[in-house]
């Protein structure tokens, strides 16, 4: 049998950012409960007081801040180094038959420039290539028989390095993610192995994005 706590709660878990703002106490729980009202009241086929919204509501926010939030805080309060590179610049290549061949000419080039920064990733039908600028014109000269399709300049690179213990708590990518979007941080690419992840951004935007990850240490 379906109860208001159980609806309110199916509800809140649809929206992650709703859930993220509930658990931090930063929402205004009666004004909340006007909003979900009607929606509740159609789930359950009655009609349903404010008051029994906001108690639902209430118990709801205490446990969030218990059951996901302590845990995933727990984890990145252990953050570990966080390192900037700078100067880089985000190619997208169509995947073709011949593109593998390519990048293993491309990472001899690398290889004997120990300090350039470089990542890459494949999709289904897209090669991505992040390198320091210095690389750009043998990227170019490398890959002129391939379909570029999106090329950014002035980019920054930020590294984390995560606690081990990441990928067994649930919403470790998205918190950060979440905070981040929060500040207007436009991500470019996110990179990610087992214990650490790399964001893309605008140069401009580099200083912001790494005080975010940052202050995630003293949450």
């Amino acid at each position: 049998m379906k109860t208001i706590s159980s609806v309110v709660e199916d509800y809140i878990k649809k929206k992650p950012f709703l859930q993220s703002a509930l658990a931090q106490g930063i929402i205004n729980l009666t004004s909340l409960s006007r909003i979900v009202k009607p929606e509740i009241e159609g789930e359950l086929g009655k009609d349903i007081r404010n008051g029994a919204i906001v108690m639902a509501l209430k118990r709801l926010s205490d446990d969030l801040e218990f059951r996901a939030t302590h845990k995933i805080i727990k984890v990145l309060k252990n953050i570990g180094e966080i390192t900037v590179r700078s100067s880089l610049t985000d190619f997208t290549f169509l995947v073709s038959e011949s593109i593998l061949e390519t990048q293993t000419v491309l990472l001899k080039e690398v290889n004997r420039n120990k300090d350039v920064f470089y990542t890459s990733s494949r999709g289904v039908n897209e090669l991505n290539i992040v390198v320091s600028n210095i690389l750009e014109s043998a990227v170019e000269e490398l890959f002129k028989n391939e379909k570029c399709t999106q090329k950014a300049e002035n980019l920054s690179s930020i590294t984390v390095k995560l606690p081990a213990e990441n990928v067994s708590v649930p919403g470790i990518y998205y918190f950060i993610f979440q905070r981040l979007a929060w500040e207007g941080i436009v991500l470019y690419e996110v990179i990610s192995t087992t214990n650490e992840f790399t964001i893309i951004v605008n140069d401009e935007q580099v200083d912001v994005a790494f005080k975010t990850i940052k202050d995630l240490k003293t949450l």
